[in-house]
């Protein structure tokens, strides 16, 4: 048997002494030559090496790699014992599928990975604007607890409908606008899940769609469950990012839309927080002239600058 996927992992794994990515794998085996030394490659050889690592970890008793975390998948060679990382994170192992990949980014160096999906993302093609909770007045301990959203987004129709539609919609008063809150969290588990949803269903009333997002959220069957009950009575959706390929995030609950918002919420957030009120002024100056002329946050415009930006971090 030639050169296989299954040795261009290894070969890459043993070198590189840390957890690394699928994508990670076949740039370092580009870069090592090992590439071309593969007796087959395809049309598609980054999934083959996905099924080829996947397949050793779920279906032989002695794999050869181990799975040490999730969204993004990274694997190491299962006899390593000591390992260093080369993103600066502590690695620890459990099991096959344990993924305790804790992540010493901030929670806020995720912002602009969900700020490009959303913008990418066909149900939402929406503008984002972060909010500093620290920024708000200050008030007794727990009066503006669950107030904030992390990032609220708009969808300006401008690119979708012509002038005329849009004058249309005027007249007849009907809204092509859209609201949108977020609510950012690294990992989403058994123990976190209910403060941090309804910590979503709180500071999310004010828009037309709320929806909680987490990095680290695993497929565990009974989370899921719990997950899709609290979005049947609650109608806040919930957002899986990926990290690596920020498009290839998704909606694993779509949030329920509002037809009526909480004009309270708007007013007291206006009154309290300085980035809400200029989110506001931004988009009513953009919707009186038709076009987007305010800032709004920044995105990434092709997944290698995600994966550039997040390795420097």
């Amino acid at each position: 048997m030639g050169y296989t996927f299954f040795n261009l992992a290894y070969d890459v794994l043993k070198q590189a002494n840390t957890p690394l990515s699928i994508q990670e794998i076949w740039e370092n085996a580009n870069k090592m030559g090992l590439v071309g030394k593969l007796s087959s490659s395809g049309k598609t050889p980054i999934n083959t090496l996905s099924a080829t690592l996947s397949t050793d970890v779920k279906h032989n008793n002695n794999p050869t790699f181990k799975k040490v975390s999730d969204k993004p998948s990274r694997y190491i060679i299962s006899n390593m014992t000591s390992i260093s990382s080369n993103n600066n994170e502590t690695i620890s192992f459990i099991d096959n599928k344990s993924k305790n990949v804790q992540c010493k980014f901030a929670e806020r160096d995720l912002h602009i990975i969900l700020s490009s999906y959303v913008r990418a993302n066909e149900h939402f093609g929406c503008l984002t604007k972060t909010i500093y909770h620290e920024l708000s007045k200050k008030r007794k301990n727990g009066i503006n607890k669950w107030l904030h959203p992390d990032i609220v987004g708009v969808h300006f129709p401008f690119e979708s409908y012509t002038e005329n539609t849009l004058k249309l919609f005027d007249i007849l008063k009907v809204n092509p606008y859209k609201l949108y809150s977020f609510e950012l969290k690294k990992e989403l588990n058994f123990s976190n899940l209910r403060e941090c949803y309804f910590q979503g269903v709180s500071n999310s009333s004010w828009a037309h769609e709320g929806y909680l997002v987490a990095l680290n959220l695993s497929d565990d069957t009974d989370l899921i469950d719990e997950i899709r009950r609290l979005n049947n009575a609650f109608g806040i959706g919930v957002i899986r990012l990926n990290q690596e390929h920020y498009k290839q995030s998704e909606i694993l609950f779509a949030a329920k839309e509002r037809d009526s918002l909480d004009w309270d919420t708007v007013n007291r957030l206006v009154a309290e927080n300085p980035d809400f009120r200029k989110f506001l002024d931004d988009l009513m100056e953009d919707i009186t002239v038709g076009k987007v002329k305010s800032t709004y946050d920044k995105i990434f415009t092709t997944e290698e600058a995600a994966q550039e930006y997040f390795n420097k971090l």
